[in-house]
C-alpha cells in the first residue's frame, strides 16, 4: 500500500537526477532573470550573479533532499495537507538561508534592510514553490488520464481474443475427447489459463517473466496440438526468470503473431526462436519467425499487437523501452528493450 500511495503522488522522486536537473536549471534562470531586473546588461554583476546562484541553488538541493526523504510520509497524506508541509518546509529552509546569508554579511547591527531580504526571499520562495507544485500538480494529473486512457485500451484489446484461436482450440478439444480425454482436459485448463490472464489483466503492473514464459508455454502446447510437427519453438533464457519482471501479456502476443503470421502460411513450418537476455542493465527480448517467399493475408495485421506492446512498455518503464522489428528475406524479428531496476 506504501508503494501504491508513493506511485500516486503528484509530487515527483527529487532524488531523480532528472527531476534535480530539472529544478537546478529553473532555480539558475530565475537568479538570472532577477539579476537582469536589477541591472542592465552593460553593468550586469557576474559577481552578484555568481553569489545568488550558490544562494539559490543550495537552498534548492537541500528542499529536493529533505523532500525526497519526506516523500513516503507526505504520500500518506492528503493533497492539501500534503502540500502545506512540503510548502512549510521550503520556507522554513529558505527562513534558514537567508537570516544565515545576511548575518554572514553582515557589516554593522541587524536592521531592516536585512530583515525586508528575509521577507523578499519568503516571498520568491512562495511564489516560486506554488508555481513547482501546480506544475508537479498538474503534471501528475495529466499523466494519470494517460494511464487511465491506456489501460482502457489494453483492456479492450486483450478482450479480443483472436477468433481463429478460439475456434482452432475448440475443434482441438473436440477432437482429442474421444481419442485422449486427459489431453482433451490439459487444453481446456490450459485454454482457460490464457482466457484468465487476457480478461483480468487491466493493471499493466509486471509480473514474474516465469509467469509470463509460463502462459506462453500454454499457449505453444495448445498450437503444437494443431501444427504438430510444423511448430517448434527454440527457447534461449538467459536471466534469472524469477527475478526479472514483465508485464503480463507482453511475450504471449509476439509469439502468437510468430506462429500466425510466420510458420502457419509455410507447408514445413518452421522454428520460432525466443530469446531473453540482460546486458546494461537492460532486458533484451528478441522474437523470431521464418516468413513466407509468397505475399499472403497473414502479412497484414499484426500492428496492432506491436503497438499495443510499444504503448504498455512506454508507460511502465518510460523513454528508455523499446519495440523494434527487422525483416530480411528469411526471417522476421521483433525486438523488445527495457531497463531493470536497480538492486
Amino acid at each position: 500500500m506504501a508503494e501504491e500511495s508513493e506511485q500516486d503522488f503528484f509530487l515527483p522522486d527529487l532524488c531523480d537526477a532528472q527531476s534535480i536537473l530539472f529544478l537546478v536549471l529553473v532555480a539558475e534562470l530565475l537568479v538570472f532573470v532577477l539579476i537582469l531586473a536589477n541591472s542592465s546588461l552593460v553593468d550586469f554583476s557576474w559577481i552578484d550573479l555568481g553569489l545568488t546562484s550558490l544562494f539559490v541553488q543550495w537552498l534548492v538541493l537541500l528542499s529536493a533532499a529533505v523532500l525526497c526523504n519526506l516523500r513516503p510520509y507526505l504520500a500518506g497524506l492528503v493533497t492539501g495537507m500534503a502540500t502545506l508541509v512540503g510548502y512549510g518546509v521550503i520556507l522554513f529552509l529558505t527562513l534558514v538561508f537567508s537570516i544565515l546569508a545576511e548575518w554572514s554579511l553582515l557589516s554593522d547591527s541587524w536592521g531592516i534592510k536585512q530583515s525586508g531580504h528575509v521577507v523578499r526571499n519568503l516571498i520568491i520562495a512562495a511564489v516560486m514553490t506554488g508555481i513547482a507544485f501546480r506544475y508537479f500538480f498538474l503534471q501528475h494529473q495529466l499523466r494519470k488520464q494517460q494511464q487511465a486512457e491506456l489501460n482502457s485500451r489494453i483492456q479492450a484489446l486483450q478482450s479480443r481474443i483472436r477468433p481463429h484461436f478460439l475456434f482452432n482450440s475448440m475443434n482441438i478439444i473436440a477432437s482429442l475427447i474421444s481419442v485422449d480425454p486427459q489431453l482433451a482436459e490439459e487444453v481446456v485448463e490450459d485454454l482457460s489459463v490464457l482466457f484468465r490472464a487476457s480478461l483480468n489483466d487491466t493493471s499493466n503492473q509486471p509480473v514474474p517473466l516465469k509467469e509470463e514464459l509460463a502462459l506462453c508455454e500454454k499457449y505453444v502446447h495448445i498450437e503444437s496440438l494443431r501444427l504438430d510437427e510444423r511448430l517448434k519453438v527454440d527457447w534461449r533464457i538467459n536471466v534469472d526468470t524469477s527475478r526479472v519482471d514483465i508485464p503480463m501479456l507482453t511475450l504471449q502476443p509476439l509469439l502468437e503473431n510468430a506462429i500466425y503470421h510466420g510458420i502457419q502460411p509455410l507447408p514445413k513450418g518452421g522454428v520460432v526462436v525466443v530469446d531473453i537476455n540482460s546486458e546494461d542493465n537492460m532486458l533484451n527480448l528478441t522474437v523470431t519467425n521464418p516468413v513466407a517467399n509468397e505475399n499472403h493475408s497473414h502479412e497484414h495485421g499484426n500492428r496492432m499487437a506491436l503497438d499495443n506492446t510499444r504503448r504498455r512498455l512506454k508507460a511502465v518503464y518510460g523513454q528508455d523501452a523499446s519495440v523494434t522489428t527487422h525483416q530480411d528475406e528469411q526471417t522476421f524479428t521483433t525486438r523488445i528493450r527495457y531497463p531493470l531496476p536497480r538492486n
